[in-house]
């Protein structure tokens, strides 16, 4: 009876741990969407639509942190940004 009592507990805290490892990874998962509509939305401000190749800088814009992303978004022209993440 007391192996089955230990067994129990042990798999509840499987559970949760399972649990928080999940709510932590769509936390992450949200940011890094939030984080790709931001760059899209003032990418598409500033050069009015965001074609192939300003698509294609998107992923490694998102690397950056954010001071370090948002000068180069406000600062860099197209041709610039392009020249340096492609």
């Amino acid at each position: 009876m007391g192996l089955s009592r230990i067994y129990e507990q042990k798999l509840a805290e499987a559970r949760q741990e399972g649990i928080n490892e999940g709510i932590q990874q769509a936390i992450q998962e949200g940011m890094k969407a939030e984080r790709r509509t931001f760059i899209e939305e003032l990418l598409r401000v500033r050069f009015a639509s965001i074609d192939g190749e300003l698509n294609r800088i998107i992923e490694p814009l998102s690397s950056l942190s954010p001071e370090e992303l948002t000068p180069l978004l406000l600062q860099l022209t197209r041709e610039e940004l392009l020249d340096r993440f492609l």
